[in-house]
């Protein structure tokens, strides 16, 4: 089933009387439970794209279509409510609140949706974060946790309300490739576990050797779009 759709999306940014394209007319599907790479040069289109599909941009004409309603249409506050419920951001640099504890910046989350009571909000923390691995860490502040560990907080973050989509942003671009190969396994697990469909926007290899499918974006338009196999990740 369509998760995600994309018809004719181009996307034009001016600076002063020069037009600059950065999308030239993508047309894309992404089903629900992908877990899909962007890669590209840079400038190639690819954050453009996403941050359209997270609901921080929009079209200079063309339609998306998430979750089955049109973002086109919406307005700014409606935007941001599918962003709030629907959609998980997973970035390079964490974006972690330093004051607050792995747990309190996974509460914070949650809170937001303003769906749980006070105990399912405390299971659902504290679940999500033994789920990827850092149970006995939840009142560590993020300068106490290693990069791996505050990336799996925003892991946690991100999942923790059960999104329809995580975007994940170059999500391994600060972590060595031991840790690196960590943090894909946990996202592969709760690909898995969850249904939850993730894209990727990265340069590095080892993310796309764990993606299902991969887009090759050039010149503001897909060049290539790979599938293969599921694949097999061993603990």
């Amino acid at each position: 089933m369509a998760l995600l759709e994309l018809k004719g999306v181009r996307k034009i940014y001016r600076q002063g009387q020069i037009e600059v394209p950065a999308l030239r007319g993508v047309d894309l599907q992404v089903d629900e439970g992908e877990f899909t790479t962007v890669f590209g040069p840079s400038g190639s289109g690819k954050t453009t794209m996403l941050n359209m599909i997270g609901c921080l941009d929009k079209p200079s004409s063309g339609t998306i279509i998430f979750n089955g309603k049109e973002l086109n249409e919406l307005s700014k506050k409606d935007l941001a409510m599918i962003r709030r419920f629907n959609i998980g951001f997973i970035f390079q640099s964490y974006n972690l609140i330093p004051v607050l504890t792995a747990y309190e910046n996974v509460e914070f989350a949650i809170r937001l949706i303003n769906k749980y009571d006070n105990k399912e909000i405390r299971e659902r923390v504290l679940k999500i974060l033994a789920a990827v691995g850092l149970e006995g860490m939840e009142n560590r502040r993020p300068h106490e946790l290693s990069g791996g560990q505050k990336q799996r907080v925003a892991i946690a973050r991100a999942l923790v309300k059960e999104p329809k989509l995580v975007l994940a942003d170059e999500p391994t671009a600060n972590l060595d490739s031991k840790t690196s190969e960590e943090v894909l396994k946990v996202m592969v697990k709760m690909n898995k576990e969850l249904g939850t469909t993730f894209i990727f926007s990265t340069h590095d290899p080892l993310v796309m050797d764990y993606a299902r499918r991969m887009l090759e974006i050039r010149d503001g338009l897909i060049a290539e779009d790979r599938r293969r196999e599921e694949i097999n990740v061993s603990d």
